[in-house]
């Protein structure tokens, strides 16, 4: 059994901690791609729940960063991000059924697990200071760096700034306070920030619009659609699926939860996250998986138990019942700049993972990952890690 449930402010602390990966992208795909609104948190909050009460633990949910990053980019629509996730959770359900994942993780070194963990955690770091900057990839498309804020500079310095500063300065100071977990300080600062200046998103006048999320809101996609979905979102995004959502992330809860943690592993992931996409699919959100720097916020933030599941999922459950498809209206009063600070501190808990290499090669490794993922790509960078801990372990070479 996994640990027992604890309801407490620590747990609905650390259930925020994965909140600046999450909603960036999710909003995104709300007003660049058209994924429906009610239909993409209520399907998040499911998932979330349903993680929580199989694994016992503290399981993160992450959107699939390479899809989600490109259909935003390149503005796809809906039905091509529906083929994607439907056809990742096909491929995840057959290679965690089929117990072909083990594969790849009895023959992935540690060094490059810890190597996808240490770039991961910087990815995510320089993307919450370019959140605080106004320099994401939504922010920039928007043309703004707060868009659902009145105000835009504190006289000449540019308001995420302010904002980034002072989510900073109160995280570090609360970090560790056991009465006013910091994630809860630093989000209630948010709230209270976006209520004060905020200007909402697509409320249309009527915030409150209590409905059921509906089934199937975008058309089976065609045979051409899913092709190019497979072709150019699936394949990219699933070498980054199998490094960071399931071997490092089993890697990274066992060294959390220990025992507890028994049943995450390699082929759990794989089956959970299929049936995530499955529940995605069916209401019209983004695709989804769990993920090693979502883990390390949850815990960073405070979340020790499966109880965080329960308190982050069923919020956003109870959100997109009461407001329906004005739930952005809620969601977008989260300045990006205190999102951006929850994502630099998860991303700097994850690559503190490499703490525990010793040897001058081993730590060698996820340092050469992280130069060429961070030129490229975390695919190249797994993929050069493998061939470079195996020749280093082979003796023939040294460092």
């Amino acid at each position: 059994m996994g640990l027992p449930y604890r309801f407490n402010r620590h747990e609905a602390a650390g259930s925020l901690g994965d909140l600046g990966t999450l909603l960036p992208i999710a909003i995104g795909m709300i007003l660049i791609n058209g994924l429906d609104p009610m239909g993409m948190f209520f399907s998040i909050g499911l998932f979330y729940i349903f993680s929580g009460v199989y694994y016992g633990v503290p399981a993160p949910v992450q959107p699939m960063k390479v899809i989600g990053a490109y259909a935003i980019a390149t503005a796809m629509n809906s039905d091509q991000i529906m083929a994607a996730g439907l056809s990742m959770g096909l491929i995840l359900l057959l290679v965690g059924a089929t117990g072909a994942i083990d594969i790849v993780g009895k023959y992935t070194p540690k060094s490059v697990v810890r190597g996808v963990q240490l770039s991961t955690g910087i990815i995510l770091l320089s993307g919450g200071v370019k959140m605080i900057l106004g320099a994401s990839l939504i922010q920039e498309l928007k043309n703004s760096a707060e868009p659902y804020l009145s105000i835009q500079a504190v006289g000449p310095v540019p308001i995420g700034i302010v904002l980034g500063v002072i989510g900073t300065a109160l995280t570090l100071l609360f970090i560790e306070n056991k009465k006013f977990p910091a994630a809860l300080v630093v989000l209630t600062f948010g709230l209270f920030t976006g209520w004060i200046f905020g200007i909402g998103a697509g409320s249309e006048g009527r915030i409150f619009s209590p409905a059921m999320p509906r089934l199937f809101p975008f058309p089976f996609p065609d045979k051409e659609v899913f092709i190019f979905a497979i072709f150019s979102l699936v394949l990219p995004q699933m070498p980054m699926t199998i490094g960071n959502a399931v071997i490092a992330d089993a890697d990274l809860s066992a060294s959390y939860f220990g025992e507890h943690s028994r049943k995450v592993t390699h082929r759990a992931l794989c089956i959970t996250m299929a049936l995530g996409n499955f529940m995605s699919f069916l209401f019209g959100g983004m695709p989804l998986c769990h993920g090693a720097g979502g883990l390390a916020a949850h815990y960073r933030f405070g979340a020790r138990t499966a109880g965080s599941n329960m308190i982050i999922g069923g919020t956003l459950v109870a959100l997109a019942l009461i407001f329906g498809q004005h739930i952005l209206s809620i969601i977008s009063m989260i300045p990006f700049a205190v999102l951006g600070v929850l994502l630099m501190f998860a991303g700097a808990e994850l690559s503190i993972a490499i703490v525990d290499l010793k040897s001058r090669k081993e730590i060698f490794v996820p340092l050469f990952m992280l130069g060429i993922t961070l030129a490229s790509n975390l695919v190249a960078g797994f993929l050069v890690g493998m061939i470079l801990a195996y020749v280093l372990k082979s003796g023939r070479v040294s460092v």
